[in-house]
This record gives C-alpha cells, structure tokens and sequence, in this order.
C-alpha cells in the first residue's frame, strides 16, 4: 500500500488539532503555514482576535485530551485556570440570574496565545507531521477530486486536503476554479463588536475567582450590551464589552468605563474600577455568524475536508468556537479510524463534522436573529422564523434553567458542548418542566462573601 499523505491549511488551533487527528491514520502529515509560527505563547498575524477573551469548554477540553493526552493539564501547569459550570460562573442572562448550583461540567479559561501554543507544540511534534511556510494558491484537482494543493506555485500532491484556514478561507473561490460548485455560504449578522482590556486582578481575586457575565435581554428589541470577565494566567483578568449593531461599545479609556456602567447591573463596572489596567482597550469586529454548506444534491468533491472557522465561524460571545474545532478535529479522528483513506471520506468527515456543529450554530443564530437590524443570509430563511408560542416555551425553558438543578444540567452539557439540545427533551428534564423543585427567582449576583467583600469595598471606596 502506498504511503499516505494529508496536508492541513493553516497552522492555527483548528489546523494543529487536525494535524494531530490525521497523524494516527496518515504516514504523513504537511501543515502549510503563511506566517512564522512563534516558539511560546506570542501573538500571531493570523489570529488578531487572540487578544480578546476566549474559554474552552468542556466538550472541547475532553476532544483536545483524545487527540493530544494531557493537554488540559498542561494548560493548567502553565496557569490556565478549571472553572466548575456553573459554579464557578456568575451569569445575568436575558432571563434574569443563574443559580450556581454544583459544577456538572467545566471550562478551562486562559489566554488563546497560551491555549494555540500549548496544542502547537505537542501536534508539531507528533511523529509524520511537518510545516510548510507558504502561500496556498489554490486546490489541485477535478471537480470530482482534490489531489492536492498549490503552494507558492508548487503542486503537493495529497489523499486529503483540510482546510483550516479560518474566517479568511478562500474555498469557495478554490472550488470554483476547478470547476466544482461553490458551496453556500449563510451568514446571521448581529453586528456585534468587541472592546476589550487587560487587567491585574484585586488581591485575593487573581485565582478562585469566577467568570462574570453580564448579558444583553436579546428579545428586548434593543441593541444588546453585554460583557464578560474571564480570570486567565497570571492574576489576570480579560474584560470584554460587546454591542450589537447600533450599540458599538468605544475603544477609549472613559468611553470604555462608561459603557459598562450602562449595562443591566453594575457588577462588570463595579469589578473593573476594583481591578488595575494592563492594555488599552482593543476593538474587534470578526463576529458574524457564517457557515458554508454543500449543495442541495450534495456535491462535494472527494478528497476536501473544512473544518474550522473555515465551516463554521460563530458569534465569539457564545465561547463554543475553540471547542467546536476541537470536537470536529476529534470526529475526524473517528472517521479515519473507522474507514481509513478510503473513498467516501470527505463526505462521512463532512457529515460527522455537521453534527457536531449544528447545535451551536442554531443556540447561536436563534438568539442573535432577534437583535435590531441583524442580518441574515440563509438557505432557508424560515428556519428562523419564530411564533408566539415558540417564543413563549423558549422563555419558559430559558429561565428555568437559572433555577432547576435538572434543567440547568441539561442546558449547561449543551453550553459546553457536550450535548445536542436533545438533552432538554430527556424524560427527567420533561418532567422538571412543571416548575416543581425550581429555586426561587434571585434578583441580584449571586456573589460569595469574599468575591462580595471586592465589590463592596469598590463601592465603599467610590
């Protein structure tokens, strides 16, 4: 049998993951990379988003652990801190505050320098793998079959081609030019933009202290204003404030304190003016929602994997990007396992991939299709389409799992990518759906003493 080869486009967290799938069924595997790869966790050109906040979730954390053994650990080895979900998260979501009942689930928090380096430097050193420095120019191959790839002019020829080269992919524009059909690119559009800061966290809050979140009511008809605090390494927190279109939060010292104080609840504003400044604020608008899927016959050529935000690229604010990477590398990895480099594999990877993502791409564009002047671009465009009585359930479900231990369960396996939303239709999550055994409702953060003591003495200073 002859020598396999698969080449990965892009180096990034997706394409390391990959290259880490393919590494246990490919004899070898060739990551072409346009930029110098740093040796530790260094900003890089390709990810100018890596400044803002990121966390993995424990869907993603489990699929990094079966590609690359121990990779959580070395996280947390290198500061990285496991947070209980949701125990260890304080949440204001559109339906009101979340209960922290005891941890189900977990996520890892940190920066995305050291989460990308820490999956570099093991998947690179995996036996059979290697980096290209180059351009790719284009795919090799019919409409039938991709054998390869153009790199800086220079054919390489390969059993598989993965794209991962994130929201930038040009494989629309590849698959066009070997004459195969262009797949669908659908997009929901909120308008979202990021302005985010370093801090140094208040003495006593640099470990053990939890995410805060502060959300926007999505159904409100307003521009939604949101933030988010994130501990990562070293006795550092990364806020970031979000607004949908109409609401752009501003990238100015002030302008950034003002806007948190005209969220729904002053916690982020009152954790900010506890905490010291490290950066700037810093602005980001790569939020847009967008998939791209094969024609309605199907048509795919053999031999393309995408994967990645080059598939799917969600809404940031979410946090389920790094971890849907991590679960469609790791069903990759499965399907290569169960049939090899045989033909049909591009089409059984692309249809284990679609499942993976599939719900959070609709726990996404469900919520973000209701902001003002959002825009949409979808195959079916009644997908989104609501009633009242959709509504009224989904109002229900939402804010009774702040308050019911088996509801809130359910949804936090499907919030850290565990879990389909067929979790919420189990028969003990129906049967919670009464009400009976519920919390009752909180009004304000539900805040232990010494994260209370934080707040407080901000308050009793200002």
């Amino acid at each position: 049998m002859n020598p396999t080869h698969a080449v990965v486009l892009g180096g990034g967290l997706a394409g390391t993951l990959t290259a880490a799938a393919l590494a246990r069924h490919t004899d070898r595997v060739t990551v072409v990379e346009r930029d110098t790869l740093p040796a530790g966790p260094l900003p890089r050109r390709g990810v100018p988003q890596a400044q803002h906040l990121h966390v993995l979730m424990s869907g993603g954390a489990r699929a990094m652990d079966a590609l690359l053994p121990g990779t959580t650990d070395r996280l947390r080895a290198r500061g990285a801190h496991r947070l209980g979900v949701p125990e260890d998260v304080v949440t204001l979501s559109a339906d009101g505050w979340q209960h922290r009942f005891p941890a189900s689930e977990f996520m890892i928090t940190c920066t995305r320098d050291l989460t990308d380096w820490t999956v570099r430097e093991a998947a690179l050193a995996l036996p059979g793998v290697s980096v290209r420095s180059g351009q790719v120019d284009g795919l090799v191959g019919s409409e039938q079959r991709v054998t390869g790839v153009l790199v800086d002019g220079d054919a390489v020829d390969a059993d598989l081609v993965v794209d991962c080269t994130g929201r930038a992919s040009r494989v629309s524009h590849w698959l066009t030019a070997l004459g195969a059909r262009a797949p669908t690119e659908e997009v929901v559009d909120s308008g979202l933009a990021y302005s985010t800061r370093v801090f140094a966290a208040p003495a006593g809050a640099g470990t053990g202290f939890p995410v805060v979140n502060v959300f926007a009511d999505y159904r409100s008809g307003m521009p939604g204003r949101s933030a988010s605090l994130v501990p990562v390494e070293d006795g550092r927190w990364i806020i970031s404030l979000t607004g949908t279109r109409g609401a752009t939060p501003p990238v100015d010292e002030q302008g950034f304190a003002d806007y948190a104080e005209s969220l729904r609840d002053p916690l982020i504003a009152q954790l900010i003016r506890a905490a010291e400044p490290l950066t700037p604020p810093r602005a980001s608008r790569s939020a847009a929602n967008r998939r791209i899927r094969s024609g309605p016959d199907g048509a795919w050529p053999e031999g393309l994997v995408v994967l990645g935000d080059a598939l799917v690229a969600f809404n940031p604010v979410y946090g389920t990007g790094m971890s849907s990477a991590a679960r469609s590398a790791d069903a990759l990895a499965r399907v290569l396992a169960e049939h090899g480099h045989a033909p049909g594999l591009a089409r059984q990877a692309r249809l284990a991939i679609d499942e993976v993502v599939e719900t959070p791409w609709t726990t996404a564009t469900t919520q973000d299709v209701r902001y003002p002047d959002c825009r949409t671009a979808l195959a079916d465009p009644a997908a989104l389409t609501y009633t009242e009585e959709d509504d009224r359930i989904a109002r229900w479900v939402g804010a009774l799992a702040l308050r019911h231990p088996v509801v809130n369960a359910a949804m936090t396996e499907v919030i850290t990518v565990n879990s389909t939303l067929a979790a919420l239709q189990r028969p003990e999550v129906a049967a919670a759906m009464t009400g009976a055994g519920a919390r009752p409702a909180l009004h304000e953060a539900p805040l232990r003493a010494s994260e209370r003591r934080i707040v407080d003495g901000v308050s009793l200073a200002g």
